[in-house]
């Protein structure tokens, strides 16, 4: 019977697994292949010939190819920090908000927060980029209403960046709110009505209940938006370019600009590694670091 069942189990994994190793493994397990070879893509595979770690000496050496690469690094970092530090905190007060029934307008926002992941990436940076536009843009027009000039949102090295990342945060706040109402529907009410007999008010619910039990939940929406974050294409490739002076270049489309416009296929690859092992070190860090404190 047990081998009746795992049988029966085995096909009815065997196509997802065959998917996921067809077109997830394989072009990973040929990334890191590649990484190590000098290869373009103007040429078929067997062309490429083994170098070693020549390549990563390249990216990280003190060349013009090092600094672009360690400049879409940093941009690339700063960009996921900044995206993980306000989706976070606006997904869990959105996440009261919606959950809570006794705050007036719930249901409104529940649609409105919904709505805005369901629109494709691609819309929302065109919508964005015309309300950046610097002068006849919406924003500015409204802050001009308060007395405050025109702000350079998208020329401007200094705010260009920050500018993609506030398109990032309303388009993806929406799925993490989710998330967040998922984790408040497993605290159970109990605890809240034990400490409101203790005198507790709701500050100290919030932080003394609810958040603490909100930890799992709030470190699987971390690792979703990292994920997410290092992957941001779409509003630099259509809006900025990577400019301007470089300050929004992000490791994804500097890889594309390297290894498809260039037509260096293994200096390529091995941005993308190094992107990949960045991203492995960052999730096992805060797996590690939140399994200390449950530890504690």
């Amino acid at each position: 019977m047990i081998n009746r069942y795992r049988a029966s189990a085995g096909i009815m994994l065997a196509p997802a697994v065959t998917l996921i190793g067809v077109f997830v493994l394989l072009p990973m397990l040929l990334t890191v292949w590649l990484s190590v070879q000098d290869w373009s893509t103007q040429t078929p595979f067997s062309s490429a010939s083994f170098i070693g770690l020549d390549n990563f000496r390249e990216i990280f050496g003190p060349t013009s190819v090092g600094r672009d690469f360690k400049g879409a690094l940093a941009n690339t970092a700063i960009y996921t920090a900044l995206s993980v530090i306000l989706i976070l905190p606006l997904s869990v007060v959105f996440g009261l908000m919606v959950y809570q029934r006794d705050v007036a307008g719930g249901t409104a926002l529940r649609t409105v927060l919904f709505a805005t992941y369901m629109v494709p990436m691609i819309a929302v940076a065109l919508v964005w980029s015309k309300l950046y536009s610097p002068s006849e843009g919406p924003l500015n027009q409204m802050l001009g209403l308060i007395g405050i000039g025109p702000q350079p949102w998208l020329s401007s090295p200094r705010s260009a960046l920050l500018s993609i990342v506030f398109l990032n945060v309303w388009q993806q706040v929406g799925y993490f709110t989710v998330l967040a109402i998922a984790g408040l529907t497993q605290i159970p009410g109990s605890l809240y009505e034990a400490a409101k007999l203790d005198g507790a008010n709701r500050r100290e619910q919030f932080r003394f209940i609810t958040l603490p039990l909100l930890r799992r939940t709030l470190l699987f929406s971390a690792v979703i938006a990292i994920i997410n974050a290092v992957q941001v294409f779409e509003p630099v490739a259509l809006i900025t370019q990577g400019g301007p002076v470089g300050s929004t270049n992000v490791l994804t489309y500097h890889i594309r600009r390297v290894g498809i416009e260039r037509a260096q296929g293994g200096l390529g690859s091995a941005m993308a590694v190094m992107l990949m092992l960045s991203l492995i070190v960052v999730v096992c860090a805060l797996f590690a670091l939140v399994n200390r404190k449950d530890d504690e």
